[in-house]
């Protein structure tokens, strides 16, 4: 069985947040959102991070996203060995399974890694298998020390190593793979007799070669995914590579990003073939997003799902389903909970909210549909409002098929439009209006010829 135990207590000055490091997100989650992913993916049953600065924050996240995780408080914070000495009972739970060790700010780690050092790991009968990462930078890495035959000696960390130690480009990524009584037997053993008086869990690599136990490091093929980011700048780096490597999955799927100039696509989103999407498009959530769409440019998309032949330009969509053949835009907002059937058209300055809008219908512009239940083929005019709001509920609006509104109406909900009804423009609507009716409600207009000339209401220009 393979465990993990990830390390999420860090603080992060250099990032100046208030957030634990882990929190910082990397295309709009956490970094420890992507380490928790990438383990589950790689079939790791049972895991605990290992919680520390701000930790209420973290495990209020954690509790979201996994009850199943198990967690451990390390205050106050005196290392990685220490860190993992609060997992202690966790550990005695599996002392005859495979346990990985990692960071929780590394979000580029991904389950092929993950499982292809712990091949190696078990191909080896290691006690301890250390990944590491032959990089171009070698200041201040942790560099891993081989024989002429390049069995595994020990780590040297840059600040002790002398002249030909530093030129070793093969570095510490911090994530070890142990045989869980290895493990078990190493923090009982790690000491903190050092200049920090810190306990280092790198101590465990000899702790385990001095008691005779097989060891190994696993290069890891692509060095990016030991990647981590102390400040914003390289937060910012790690952004830029999540983003190409998602973007690049989509397009290898089938996806036409002609330009990836602002283009933020979410793990989690699923995009059908041939769908194509414009810069400055934002998609994020458990987004679903059909075949043959226009997505973009200027669209941001959270939390929904989108049919098939849909096309979004400039718009905003919030936990809402369009389907087969909708079109919208430019400068549309859907809101959360509406559902947009197929075939319908919401056109420029329309907002759509926790409504239903059925097949066909269509709103062109300047139009506020909220709250209400809308039916097949209805025309919306320009500047319709359904008013939902009478300054204490909300109450639903109901339009029944084929109706006609006329411009500048506003329907005082709640009330309901009964199919085929005509709405004459300028109308405020009070009232349910029956099936084929139409109906009036506006003011009788008088006009008060010569009334301008009498009452000289502006002065005369000279």
């Amino acid at each position: 069985m393979k465990c993990a135990i990830i390390l999420a207590g860090g603080k992060g000055t250099r990032m100046k947040s208030e957030k634990p490091k882990v929190m910082c997100e990397v295309i709009f989650e956490p970094m420890l959102y992507y380490v928790v992913s990438a383990v589950k993916e790689a079939g790791v049953e049972d895991i605990c991070i290992i919680t520390g600065y701000e930790h209420e924050t973290v495990e209020e996240y954690l509790a979201k996203l996994d009850t199943n995780i198990k967690t451990a408080l390390q205050s106050p914070q005196l290392g990685t060995g220490h860190a993992v000495m609060q997992a202690r009972a966790f550990i005695k739970g599996h002392t005859g399974d495979d346990i990985l060790v990692l960071n929780g700010d590394g979000p580029l780690i991904d389950a092929e890694t993950i499982n292809k050092s712990y091949k190696y790991h078990k191909d080896n009968n290691n006690a301890i298998t250390l990944l590491s990462a032959v990089v171009d930078d070698t200041v201040g890495i942790g560099h891993i020390k081989r024989d002429k035959n390049g069995t595994l000696l020990r780590i040297v960390e840059d600040k002790d190593a002398n002249e030909e130690e530093k030129k070793i480009k093969e570095s510490n990524a911090g994530m070890y793979w142990f045989k869980g009584e290895s493990l078990l037997y190493a923090i009982d053993n790690i000491t903190n007799e050092n200049a920090q008086n810190e306990y280092y869990l790198t101590d465990a690599l000899e702790i385990l070669i001095k008691k005779g136990e097989n060891k190994g490091a696993y290069i890891a093929e692509n060095s990016e995914v030991i990647l981590g980011a102390n400040d914003r700048v390289q937060l910012n780096g790690l952004n830029t590579i999540m983003r190409r490597n998602i973007n690049n999955s989509h397009m290898l799927n089938g996806v036409d990003i002609p330009c990836t100039d602002g283009v933020m696509i979410g793990k989690n989103v699923k995009i059908g073939n041939s769908t194509q999407i414009l810069p400055n498009t934002i998609i994020i959530g458990d987004t679903e997003i059909g075949e043959n769409c226009v997505i973009g440019p200027n669209t941001y998309i959270s939390n929904a799902k989108i049919g098939e032949g849909v096309i979004l330009d400039n718009c905003k969509v919030l936990d809402s389903e369009i389907q087969d053949g909708v079109d919208c835009g430019p400068f549309v907002k859907v809101r959360a909970n509406s559902v947009l059937k197929k075939g319908v058209h919401i056109g420029n300055f329309v907002e759509v909210k926790n409504s239903i809008v059925a097949e066909g219908t269509k709103a062109a512009h300047l139009t506020y549909i909220g709250d209400s239940d809308v039916g097949q083929d209805v025309n919306f005019g320009c500047g319709t409002v359904t008013c939902n709001y009478d300054g204490k509920v909300k109450s639903r609006c109901t339009i029944g098929d084929g109706v006609f509104i006329g411009c500048n109406t506003n329907l005082i909900a709640p009330v309901t439009v009964g199919d085929r009804a005509y709405i004459a423009a300028g109308s405020t609507i009070t009232e349910d209006i029956p099936a084929d009716a139409l109906s009036v409600a506006r003011a009788y207009q008088h006009n008060k010829e010569g009334w301008v000339i009498k009452k000289k209401p502006y002065k005369e220009k000279k």
